[in-house]
């Protein structure tokens, strides 16, 4: 295959040079892409821990029984844990709704507020939903706030530039946010997670993650989870160097990634968005619509049809994902720190995204 062959040619390191292939190809060159809707050879079923979530508390995170969940691991990557999309009818959506409308809210960090002054960006939803609503396929009308947005950071705030957490940069972490993560880590064998850190990306057509690995928190034993919504992508998972060559992969909306052990540490980047795979607008699993009756303690809410519209208008070109992160084991501390600022906050805005049309942008990776 062309893409096997260009991980023996000189020059860049092989997942470099494999992120450059995926990156320019058009979308009909993706063979060789791992597609856990039709596992291949490299993918084996995984085992969950069945009854480590009541029913009840998977249908209040707006889960399927984990009894009902698949869930796959890829040869060569031991702790790696693919779960296609296990929600329920509707429940997408409010992630969606959460990660648009309430998680970019103050106090929560968002890349726009290195450059906008704070009371510009207090109410991104308000200034946003009425231009989203209104707007046609043309490239070249005005992007709203909504579409400016790239990550937002919740919980312990990660700083771009120093790459660490810190105890006085902190806010509380959304509840909701923390109870999903709870269930899926127990599911995976990882009761009592606590869900301390969130950076939310947010991706169209043109983005993409640089290549990275997520060794910033203290507590590595702990897993990386990873929820995508909305339009599709390529993910790419290498070793512990660059020059090992990455396995590709696609992530569809509702799809949830779990990066443990072995595969906690390793080389990782987004170098495509894709339409999804079904042709139309959004993917069916998004026009669901969430069930009248939902369990008492959900943590899941109702979307008026108002504020979907705005939802669904983005997702049309857009795809967001949650990466979930334990920072600190049980009893831990961050270390003292001299010579930081008081938000501990990067000056660059976009160190971990890149995107093609904005060269002047380009990710700090590691």
């Amino acid at each position: 295959m062309a893409a096997a062959a260009l991980t023996r040619e000189g020059g860049e390191d092989a997942f470099r040079r494999l992120f450059r292939f995926y990156r320019k190809r058009d979308a009909s060159d993706l063979r060789g892409v791992v597609d856990f809707s039709a596992p291949g050879d490299q993918v084996f079923r995984s085992q969950l821990s069945i009854s480590a979530v009541s029913d009840q508390d998977a249908y209040r995170a707006g889960l399927q029984p984990v009894s009902q969940w698949k869930a796959y691991g890829l040869s060569g990557y031991p702790g790696f844990i693919f779960i296609p999309n296990p929600f329920l009818p509707g429940c997408q959506r409010h992630w969606v709704k959460q990660c648009l409308k309430l998680y970019p809210e103050k106090p929560n960090v968002c890349n726009l507020d290195l450059h906008m002054a704070p009371e510009k960006t207090t109410d991104l939803w308000g200034q946003s939903k009425e231009q989203l609503r209104r707007k046609g396929s043309s490239k070249w009308e005005p992007r709203s706030l909504l579409e400016k947005l790239r990550w937002v950071t919740l919980g312990y705030h990660y700083n771009w530039d120093t790459k660490k957490y810190s105890a006085n940069h902190h806010t509380p972490f959304p509840s909701d946010l923390a109870f999903l993560s709870e269930q899926v880590a127990a599911a995976c064998g990882f009761q009592g997670f606590q869900a301390q850190a969130g950076i939310l990306n947010y991706y169209h057509f043109d983005s993409s993650l640089g290549i990275h690995v997520d060794e910033s928190e203290l507590d590595h034993s702990r897993p990386l989870l990873s929820f995508s919504f909305g339009q599709s992508s390529i993910f790419l998972l290498g070793g512990l160097k660059r020059e090992e060559a990455p396995t590709a992969m696609f992530m569809h909306s509702g799809d949830i990634m779990v990066m443990s052990g072995f595969s906690r540490l390793l080389y990782h980047a987004v170098p495509r968005v894709l339409p999804n795979p079904e042709g139309t607008a959004l993917p069916s699993c998004l026009d669901q619509a969430l069930s009248s009756d939902l369990p008492v303690g959900s943590v899941i809410e109702h979307s008026s049809d108002e504020d979907w519209q705005v939802c669904a208008k983005y997702l049309q070109s857009s795809r967001i994902n949650m990466t979930i992160r334990q920072v600190l084991a049980e009893g831990q501390k961050f270390p003292e720190e001299s010579g930081t600022n008081g938000k501990g906050q990067a000056t660059s805005e976009e160190s971990y995204h890149e995107n093609t049309k904005a060269k002047r942008h380009k990710p700090n990776t590691v």
